[in-house]
């Protein structure tokens, strides 16, 4: 089963892996190293009908706050706009949250809290093409065009019929990015469309070596997390433990599988990082 220190309370859930077990044992044996990232929608934040509507949940940023000054690093790595991001999140009324770090675009994007800077590419070619030809596309099923600056999200959450329109959708909207030397993410009742050469996985093992991490938790909610939890389990196997956190919904069943603990959703989530914060006194 692995050993947990034993100071962990009781009340903090135990990962169902003997990797997640090794992971969270890390983090509580040695805070100092470690590097807490999430995903925002649907983890940090509850999945809502509108995009520009979601908030983080109000019980996350407190316990953030509270693991700031006991870990190595805070990051959320997003497909949304790192600004975006922030803005929704409330990210910069805390300055308890300095040292946050918000990777956005799948990493493409980087806001640092400690200077308020903004990082971002030029824009795709690609991507502006299939802005133009979108509407005409996804307008007919009832589906909602999110325009994420370097990337597009097709959302057919308000369609009459979200899951035939998000099925209906698949294909054309494939060909329209192979058009355009784009590549599709499916998520949650969204298709989203963005360049290729970056995902979650590759930003957290960047953000582990640049804070020089002795271990790392990683908690989403979609198939776009997907790489990430595949490059926690890489670094695990190279000598950093981590802990693979899958924010539960009946909508994504298939990360379940590939993580380590399963919380319920942006509330669970908040629970977690607040037991932690405890453990970690």
């Amino acid at each position: 089963m692995g050993s947990l220190p034993s100071r962990v309370p009781s009340h903090l859930p135990e990962p169902t892996t003997d990797a997640g077990r090794a992971g969270l044992a890390a983090l509580l044996n040695r805070p100092s190293g470690a590097l807490i990232a999430l995903d925002f929608d649907g983890t940090v934040a509850p999945i809502v009908d509108d995009p520009e509507r979601a908030r983080a949940h109000p019980d996350t940023v407190p316990a953030l706050a509270r693991l700031a000054g006991r870990v190595a690093a805070i990051a959320v790595i997003t497909g949304r706009p790192a600004e975006v991001a922030v803005r929704l999140g409330g990210f910069a009324d805390h300055p308890e949250l300095s040292g946050l770090v918000v990777l956005g675009a799948y990493g493409a994007e980087r806001w640092d809290a400690a200077t308020g800077r903004l990082r971002t590419p030029p824009p795709h070619p690609g991507v502006a093409a299939a802005r133009a030809e979108l509407p005409e596309l996804a307008g007919p099923s009832g589906a909602f065009v999110e325009d994420k600056g370097n990337a597009l999200a097709v959302h057919t959450r308000r369609a009459a019929d979200p899951s035939g329109a998000f099925e209906a959708l698949r294909e054309p909207l494939t060909r329209l990015a192979e058009r355009h030397e784009l590549r599709v993410e499916p998520g949650r009742l969204v298709l989203e469309l963005r360049p290729d050469g970056m995902d979650k996985g590759a930003a957290l093992t960047s953000l582990v070596a640049e804070v020089g991490a002795t271990s790392v938790l990683y908690g989403g909610d979609d198939l776009g997390d997907l790489p990430a939890f595949a490059a926690v389990a890489e670094l695990a196997a190279g000598g950093v433990p981590g802990l693979r956190v899958c924010s539960g919904s009946a909508e994504v069943t298939a990360l379940a599988e590939a993580t380590d603990l399963t919380v319920d959703g942006p509330a669970g989530l908040a629970a977690l990082l607040t037991r932690l914060a405890e453990a970690m006194r």
